[in-house]
Order: structure tokens, then C-alpha cells, then sequence
């Protein structure tokens, strides 16, 4: 007999939202996949809209583009606990980040926006923020343009 637990997590896993389902965004070979690998390991604690919970963690949604606008943002992004300790691999782990900024934050991502690869994920993953990070985004959130 299949659990019910299974069941509701292969409904989940199987009822890709229609926006990611169409997505064809730079950097990602698969929105589904990627669009699980968010289910699994990122939603659990951003939520499925990436809004965060209270000030347990932070709102993604219509920000988290921003800090590629400003130096140092994009390494930020890679060494966050979440990304940097993350079960993936690097490749998945890349076409995951690259589905999320534009699904998440269309509004702010640049239009010269260059794919993050495998390769930049494996160097930035050895530089983890740990007590650091909430610090480290409160200071580069003063850098961002005013929207």
C-alpha cells in the first residue's frame, strides 16, 4: 500500500505550475527539474512563492535579481547556507539558480545576465557563509539602487 505521504508528494512533484513549465530562461536545460529540485530542497524554508517566513528567512520573491546588480551580490548568492551546503550538484545546483532569479524576480534581472555555471558554483561553494551571512546581506542591500 503507498502512503498517503508519498502520494501527496508525487502531486506536489508532478503539478509543475504553468509560468515554470513554459519558462525557457538562460542557463536552465530543464524548468521542471529545476522546479523540483526548488520543491525539495529550497521551499521548505522560502516557501513555494519565495517569500520567506517572518524573519526566519528572507523574502526572495521581486528581490533576490537585485543583489546581481551590485558587486560582491552575485558571489553572495552562492555562498548563502542553503546554496552553498546544498545536497545538489553543481550542475543542478546551477540550473536551479538560474531558474529562480528570472521565476521568482523578472523585474530586476539585467538583460546582460550571464548563466551561473557548475564551475562557479564548485569555487564559491568552498568560501560558505555560515554566522556571516545575514550580516553580510544587510551590508550589500545598502548598495542597491533604490527601486
Amino acid at each position: 500500500m503507498i502512503r498517503p505521504t508519498v502520494l501527496a508528494l508525487f502531486a506536489i512533484l508532478t503539478a509543475l505550475p504553468a509560468a515554470a513549465q513554459q519558462a525557457n530562461f538562460p542557463g536552465v536545460e530543464n524548468a521542471q527539474r529545476a522546479w523540483q529540485h526548488w520543491a525539495l530542497n529550497c521551499q521548505g524554508c522560502h516557501g513555494p512563492d519565495a517569500k520567506g517566513f517572518s524573519n526566519a528567512t528572507p523574502n526572495m520573491a521581486g528581490e533576490v535579481a537585485r543583489f546581481l546588480s551590485i558587486p560582491g551580490g552575485r558571489d553572495y548568492l552562492l555562498r548563502v547556507p542553503g546554496v552553498s551546503t546544498s545536497p545538489l550538484n553543481d550542475r543542478d545546483l546551477a540550473e536551479l539558480i538560474n531558474w529562480m532569479l528570472p521565476h521568482f524576480d523578472p523585474t530586476h534581472m539585467p538583460k546582460d545576465f550571464k548563466p551561473f555555471t557548475a564551475e562557479e558554483i564548485k569555487k564559491q561553494r568552498t568560501r560558505p557563509l555560515r554566522t556571516e551571512a545575514s550580516r553580510t546581506r544587510a551590508d550589500l542591500i545598502t548598495k542597491m539602487p533604490a527601486d
